[in-house]
Order: C-alpha cells, then structure tokens, then sequence
C-alpha cells in the first residue's frame, strides 16, 4: 500500500541543502538519470548524486550547452533527449538499452512552466506533454532496466512536481486546452500529472522492488521562469524592479535540489512509496485553499487519488502507444512510430 502522506520527523528542512541530505551516503556503482540535470535543480541534483559516487547520465534537449555546464563534475555524461518529441524519446531509449546498464535512481527533473500556448506533436498542450507524457513515455520505455536489478536492488523513481499544482486537477473534458488556454491552469495540470504518475507507477512497481516518490521543491527562481515577463514576477512580489530575489521563503538551488535528492537516495525512505514530498519530508495532506486562490502546503486530495492516477495512466497509454505494465507491452512496440498516430 501507498505510504501515508504524513510526515515522518526527517530531520531535514526547507533549507537543506542537496549536499546535506546526501552527506554519508554512498552511491558508488549506482546509475543515475536525470532529465534536465544541466541547469538549476538539475544541476544541482548531479552534482550532489555525482558527488556521492554515482554515475549520473543527463539527458538533455541542448546537448553542447548541458555537455559544458556540467563539463566540470566528475562522473556526468550527456545524451540527447526531446522529452516534448516522442522520436526523440525512443531514440534516447533505444540507445540506452544498447548500453547494457541498468537504472538505480531515476529523477524526472525537467519541465516547462506557464508558456504561452504551444501545440506539440499532434496537436498536445506543451506542457502537460513535455512535464508529463514525455516521461510516462520514457520510464515506460526504459522499464525493464530499472526494474531489471531484481527487488533487492531498491530503484527509485522521483516525479518533480510543485505546489502549482494547486491550480488545476485533470481537465478530464479538455485534457489539451482545446477551449480556452490558461498557461497556470496548464502547468496546475501538468504538475497534478506529475504526482499521479508517481502514484501510480508505485502501485504498479512495488512487486519489482522499485518505488515512487513526488515532491515539490520550493519556491527558485531558475531557468524554469524564462517564459514569465518581469513584470509579472515584480507583481508577484518575487523580485524587485532589479531582478533581486526578494519573497520571503524562495531557495537557493542547492536547496531547491535538496527534496528530489532526499526522495532519491535517503534511508529513511526505505519500503515507502506513492507519497509526495516537500522540505526534505513527507508532506501532510493540503488544507483549504487561502485567501484568493493562494497556494498551501501539502498535496491536495485528486492528486494522490489512486482512481485519478489510474484513469491518467490509462490514457497517457492510449495517447503515447507506450505502456510496460499493460496491453502495449513492455516494449511498446505498439507505439514506436512516436506521435504523429496518437490521439487527443
């Protein structure tokens, strides 16, 4: 069963560090992927895993621009991936599996937020694509490697989402915005996605010894807020007409990185799965929205539904023809032609 989403008293906190919560463990002879592991909390994840002795393997849609920001860190290989392309995801995987290894730590970092309305593929919403179906397609492919070290071996998959995914549940009657696009309410979406997935692929992986987690890292200002005008953010009450950081409460990097990190690697954890993190802990069940819409701590309920995370599984199976655990097959042969056939 999913463990209870309560917290379990880490000893961690919001301003741990990625290097704090893995000081002490050793990761030697362990294989670690993290998508977007080239920039802000990605970076910082490979550095700090790298750090800890293991092998860490970024796969990244800008390859020469990830192969030097991370030209510095011992142990970091790049390869190129396309999350918002499902070509480009086989293609990745397939070049994987022809490597022999298998996965340890499995870190779904990358994504998008509130950009104006792209269409991808045939037609999908950039968001909910990129965050989420993107690497349902991904772990699905690559399943049989991390599941393949047997239950003893103790893989883990991490599902990054965030406290924006307050904004919005699955819009079950318009999946793809196809009436009205709302860039919050698509990256609500996608990030809820992003917590069902973890529950879901927890229930359906825990036999094979491999376990889920989702989290939210903090408030950053990173990369991720590239599409966001400065304007917004000033209103927001983020920075300052200079760009200077000044909401009570953002992170740094390092401990933005730091829960993914703890999710990933940490002791305590063991024989958990399907709950979703914040601070370094299991976060407590979200209370009433505040005042306006304001977003709260905790997860709210239709993201951990084990019926919502199901019926979203079924349908990002339909959608990307890839589905280890279903009637697509391990191999997901039924969709490697990628997108261009998937239906929205």
């Amino acid at each position: 069963m999913a463990t209870p989403q309560h917290r379990i008293e880490s000893g961690f906190g919001a301003r741990s560090t990625a290097q704090d919560v893995v000081r002490g463990i050793d990761l030697t002879g362990k294989l670690a992927i993290v998508t977007g592991g080239y920039s802000g909390l990605g970076l910082e994840t490979a550095r700090a895993l790298a750090g800890a002795g293991a092998a860490v393997l970024v796969p990244a849609r800008r390859p020469a621009v990830a192969r030097e920001a991370v030209g510095g860190i011992d142990g970091v290989e790049v390869d190129e991936l396309d999350l918002s392309d499902l070509e480009s995801v086989r293609r990745f995987t397939e070049r994987f599996i022809a490597s022999g290894r298998t996965i340890d730590l499995m870190i779904n970092n990358a994504g998008i937020m509130a950009c104006p309305e792209t269409r991808v593929g045939p037609g999908w919403e950039a968001q909910f694509a990129t965050n989420h179906l993107g690497h349902f397609a991904l772990v699905n492919r690559l399943w049989p490697l991390i599941a393949g070290s047997g239950a003893q071996s103790g893989a883990r998959v991490v599902s990054v989402s965030s406290r924006g995914h307050q904004f919005s549940g699955i819009r079950w009657d318009d999946v793809q915005f196809e009436h009205g696009y709302d860039k919050w309410q698509a990256y609500g979406q996608a990030k809820t996605a992003n917590v069902l997935f973890a529950v879901h692929l927890d229930a359906l992986g825990r036999d094979s010894g491999v376990r889920a987690f989702s989290l939210h890292p903090g408030a950053i200002l990173t990369e991720l807020g590239r599409h966001l005008p400065k304007e917004e953010m000033v209103a927001a009450g983020w920075i300052d007409e200079n760009g200077n950081v000044v909401a009570p409460g953002f992170k740094t990097p390092e401990q933005g990185a730091a829960t993914q990190v703890w999710a990933a690697t940490s002791p305590q954890l063991a024989g958990m799965g399907g709950a979703y993190c914040e601070d370094c802990d299991i976060a407590e069940p979200a209370g009433e929205a505040g005042s306006e819409g304001e977003l709260t701590s905790g997860v709210r309920a239709y993201a951990t539904d084990p019926g919502e995370a199901a019926r979203l599984w079924r349908l990002s199976a339909e959608l990307t023809g890839v589905d280890a655990f279903g009637a697509f097959g391990a191999s997901g042969a039924s969709g490697a032609s990628g997108a261009s056939g998937a239906k929205s």
